[in-house]
């Protein structure tokens, strides 16, 4: 999608298929767009086709230059926008867009950014309406015999009545580029999500990491089934043994500043197709377990938007990938595992396998020398029950380290919800035979699957992300498509720039 932002321009000279124009309810009865617009949308309003509802849209077949064939209204929330409004303000405006078959759309920037946007800054505001245009605009890959032509949004002009100062044009396309590195970036984890199992096996989720990697010139390393056992890696071995497609051990390494220190290390649980292995699940709903590897599709996310950022920070990310799938040769319940820490592990339910293969990804992001950590995994249906598709569920030994997750949370739109981690929860992870066991059972089943995954930073700040929720969905809902979501792409690559802003000030 190509982005420009021209100043000095009327909608009466803007070359597009569509004008997209946002309006409030008051503007919609009282008027205040334009002495051109107002009494269409006055007719508009009275006939109830379309009143100024926030995050509806009415297209409307009205020529106002030679260029423009439509105009779209989008409704707002009344009074000063968020960076959450507007990125939902754009993605209705890009819905409908690629709805109507448009290739190329404008929308109006007022001069000055006060009554825009609460941050009153224009990078982020441009961030925010860039990403929303592409997380609209998305479309679930299909395999249909006789593909329908559709039309994809294909260009997007920002444009300003009036003179907009340099320093405003250099911030408004500091955050174009942003916007699309992550919103981009989001889009790129859910089609890894969207895979169907059969055409994402966890050598082919390694080739996409590799592919990621050369494509940014990143080091990447696949360790195959030979090279784990060397190492001990127990537990990813043990989860992997009952398919015949063999797992991996997936590291990407971003090195943006002049030393390997203070280095972020993201986890992501790279389980692509779960059936649950001995314990089996039930059929209904089983389709859906294609995305049990979102939390790998997660990091894979924010290390495309590193690349394209490079901003200056340390980020190795590990994804242990497997299949879980009942044979003759898969793990079972009571067996006992010994991971890469050198943890023994009594498993109780081989449908718990997600917190056995993030033990050992966590074990091996600290060899590599990560001294943060976050995991992100699809890890436990108790988190469903608790939250729905609503938020993300978290728990932490870090209190300070999971609140700036949280801050950036809510500037990209995205809703985390703490989970207490009391010395109890640790307690139920004991077992009388191994270090530790893979169930506790139904009560605070969301803490204790994160706790045990935590028991493996060793002391270190450390986040854990239950994304089970929130990484798939079964209908769309504000900037995220039915299917895939790519959810904390964005929150997690606000935290890295975040942080990279601080040590660069």
């Amino acid at each position: 999608m190509k982005w420009t932002l021209k100043s000095n321009l009327t909608a009466e000279q803007v070359q597009a298929d569509a004008i997209i124009v946002p309006v409030t309810k008051k503007q919609a009865k009282e008027g205040g767009i334009s002495a051109a617009w107002d009494p269409l949308l006055k007719q508009l309003a009275e006939n109830r086709l379309f009143d100024g509802t926030a995050n509806r849209s009415f297209v409307w077949p009205e020529s106002i230059s030679s260029g423009t064939r439509l105009l779209i209204w989008v409704g707002r929330p009344e009074g000063i926008l968020t960076s959450e409004q507007l990125r939902l303000v754009a993605a209705q405006a890009a819905k409908a867009a690629v709805k109507s078959g448009i290739r190329r759309a404008a929308i109006q920037i007022p001069h000055t950014m006060v009554s825009f946007t609460a941050e009153q800054t224009p990078r982020d505001a441009a961030q925010a309406l860039t990403e929303g245009f592409i997380l609209g605009s998305y479309r679930k890959p299909h395999y249909k015999r006789d593909a329908s032509d559709h039309t994809d949004l294909e260009e997007i002009l920002y444009y300003i009545e009036g003179n907009a100062e340099a320093e405003f044009e250099a911030a408004w396309k500091e955050g174009m580029s942003l916007g699309q590195a992550i919103g981009e970036a989001t889009c790129l984890a859910r089609d890894l999500t969207n895979l169907p199992g059969n055409k994402l096996l966890p050598e082919d989720l390694a080739q996409k990491a590799l592919q990621l990697a050369k494509r940014y010139d990143f080091e990447a390393q696949v360790l195959d089934e030979e090279a784990m056992v060397e190492k001990g890696m127990g537990g990813l071995l043990a989860v992997g043994k009952g398919s015949i497609h063999p797992p991996r051990m997936i590291t990407i390494r971003y090195q943006g500043r002049e030393t390997w220190d203070d280095v972020i290390g993201l986890v992501g649980k790279g389980i692509t197709f779960d059936t649950g292995g001995v314990s089996l699940k039930r059929a209904a709903g089983m389709e859906d377990m294609i995305s049990d590897m979102g939390g790998a599709a997660t990091v894979l996310g924010v290390m495309e938007a590193l690349g394209r950022i490079r901003p200056k920070v340390n980020v190795v990310m590990v994804i242990p990938s497997a299949e879980n799938v009942m044979s003759g040769g898969a793990f079972k319940p009571g067996d006992i595992v010994t991971t890469l820490s050198g943890r023994t592990v009594e498993v109780l339910n081989t449908d718990a396998e997600g917190r056995i293969v993030l033990a050992d990804g966590v074990t091996h992001a600290k060899q590599l020398g990560a001294s943060r950590l976050i995991d992100v995994a699809t890890l436990t249906g108790a988190v469903v029950l608790a939250l729905g598709d609503i938020a993300t569920g978290a728990v932490t030994n870090d209190e300070t380290f999971l609140q700036e997750l949280i801050a950036s949370s809510r500037r990209a739109g995205e809703k985390i919800w703490p989970l207490p981690s009391y010395p109890e929860f640790w307690d139920k992870l004991k077992s009388e035979v191994a270090d530790l066991r893979n169930q506790t059972g139904r009560e605070g089943g969301t803490i204790t699957g994160g706790l045990f995954v935590g028991t493996f930073a060793d002391g270190l700040p450390w986040v854990h992300f239950d994304i089970a929720g929130t990484a798939y969905l079964s209908k769309e809902r504000g900037v995220d498509p039915r299917g895939a979501t790519g959810v904390l792409v964005r929150t997690i690559s606000d935290w890295i720039l975040r942080g990279a802003e601080a040590v660069k000030d």
